[in-house]
């Protein structure tokens, strides 16, 4: 009993930090107005300047930093409980450094020039290539060592294709905003890239979370949770597709932005104990939390320079993970 109340203390908490750092972002911004008018403009029929600000700007910009940041965060405890991997996380699977190429191509081509939302399409394109270039290399019945190498030969080769591009490109201003946007940022996104993006993330966030109960068995082992009836197949198929929807989706809008992923589920991890079908849905809510915390952050502490977003979350989120590294490396001896 105190365990499932320590576990909905834990989920109660990061949900009221959730909603309250989503408040706070819609708050947050170069222009010097309050929380109740801000609040007032964003739910008035008035058409001002404030209520046009808020609901084109602020809005989606603190939508789609929730969106993204439960879907680092879901996908990356699905990841390490599927994979069993420590280490695993979205970029594993070469799925963020394709959708990054598709958007390279896309800036290089000059087509995000030419058509809005050229540059999103474009890097969920790159996004569908690599899973279906890793479901052909890791095949239906691949397992786990085997979709990791896939993933890394994948992530390896666009990050390679990358770089030929910023390379071969005659023109520095592309070169430039190429490097910008694979930095990460949520600035200047609309309501256009929420609409696109979301039927993505969502559909990802149903397969993903369609896999709490295989993951809880497959801690047993992969030979146990197939004796108990796992599919594997379709373990393998949710975790893949669920992953390449949802990041590929939020790295198409916001560019590459690592480390939460990665550190979140471990951070999260002693407090709702070992069982993925508790750890899902906390790293999900602490992904949240996590990446709303930055994006108000990178506005605060440089607000005229465009700090980015995946700056902030290396710079933090490596140290940290360092440490969470050196406190279990030493809970061990």
């Amino acid at each position: 009993m105190s365990d499932r109340i320590s576990y909905a203390a834990v989920l109660g908490a990061l949900a009221a930090a959730t909603l309250a750092l989503f408040f706070v972002s819609l708050t947050t911004g170069p222009a010097d107005v309050g929380f109740g008018e801000s609040i007032r403009a964003l739910v008035s029929g008035d058409a001002d300047l404030l209520t046009l600000v808020m609901r084109e700007i602020r809005l989606p910009r603190a939508l789609l930093g929730l969106m993204i940041g439960a879907t680092l965060g879901l996908s990356g405890a699905v990841l390490q409980g599927y994979l069993r991997n420590p280490l695993a996380e979205p970029g594993l699977l070469g799925i963020s450094a394709s959708a990054s190429l598709g958007a390279v191509v896309a800036i290089y081509t000059g087509i995000s020039v030419a058509f809005p939302l050229g540059l999103p399409l474009a890097a969920l394109a790159g996004a569908v290539l690599a899973v279906l270039l890793l479901r052909v290399m890791a095949g239906e019945r691949g397992g786990t060592l085997t979709i990791i190498l896939a993933g890394v030969a994948i992530s390896a080769f666009a990050g390679a294709m990358t770089s030929l591009v910023l390379n071969l490109s005659p023109n520095p201003f592309a070169a430039t905003e190429i490097v910008f946007w694979m930095l990460g940022s949520l600035t200047d996104r609309s309501m256009t890239h929420l609409w696109l993006s979301a039927p993505f993330m969502l559909a990802g966030w149903v397969m993903l979370g369609m896999l709490t109960r295989p993951l809880d068995v497959l801690t047993l082992g992969s030979d146990a949770a197939a004796s108990m009836g796992v599919d594997m197949r379709r373990v393998q198929f949710l975790a893949v597709f669920g992953t390449a929807a949802s990041v590929g989706a939020a790295t198409a809008i916001a560019g590459a932005i690592g480390f939460i992923g990665l550190v979140v589920p471990h951070v999260l991890r002693p407090l709702v104990g070992a069982v993925p079908s508790r750890l899902l849905p906390a790293s999900a809510l602490g992904g949240a939390t996590v990446l709303l915390a930055a994006d108000i952050l990178v506005r605060l502490i440089a607000p005229g320079r465009d700090l980015k977003l995946g700056v902030l979350t290396a710079i933090v989120g490596a140290p940290f993970f360092l440490w969470l590294v050196w406190r279990t490396r030493r809970r061990m001896l």
